[in-house]
């Protein structure tokens, strides 16, 4: 599980990066072609490893369902973004894989409701959340570096 967490921190270190360096203008842009934006994505990312590993595990989240709910599958951007909500994000991509790792060491879960991704992958373990989890943000990472390219 340690690599799982690493790779986790490594991924969001540079989503970390991006969201820090990247005005806001360009954030919250939907390029021609894209049906999604920086911003989203980078949202995205942190709202599902809370509903798939906390919530799906019976336990309650780390974030505000206003924000889960502005970003879970099924949503889609507006091309705007709250001074508020960017900076809540930025303080969570770091601090919710921090707490999942020590959430995890402490043993807390117990329970788990499996789960048939979009991917059609089943979840049956909160470690199958964990490790699906890493393959879904490397698909938003793919997503958001293609976004960059278009907006540079």
């Amino acid at each position: 599980m340690e690599k799982l967490f690493d790779i986790t921190l490594k991924n969001r270190n540079i989503l970390h990066h991006i969201i820090t360096n990247t005005p806001k203008s360009k954030l919250v842009k939907i390029p021609e072609g894209f049906n999604n934006n920086l911003w989203w994505n980078i949202a995205h990312v942190v709202v599902t490893q809370q509903l798939l590993v906390y919530k799906m595990s019976n336990l309650p989240m780390k974030m505000e369902d206003t924000l889960i709910n502005k970003f879970k599958k099924g949503t889609k951007p507006d091309g705007t973004a709250t001074d508020s909500d960017i900076e809540t994000i930025t303080n969570l991509l770091l601090t919710t894989v921090s707490s999942l790792k020590e959430d995890y060491s402490k043993g807390i879960f117990k329970e788990f409701n499996s789960y048939t991704t979009s991917a059609n992958v089943t979840l049956n373990t909160v470690e199958d959340a964990i490790a699906f989890n890493v393959f879904h943000e490397g698909l938003h990472l793919g997503t958001i570096k293609a976004l960059q390219k278009v907006l540079e």
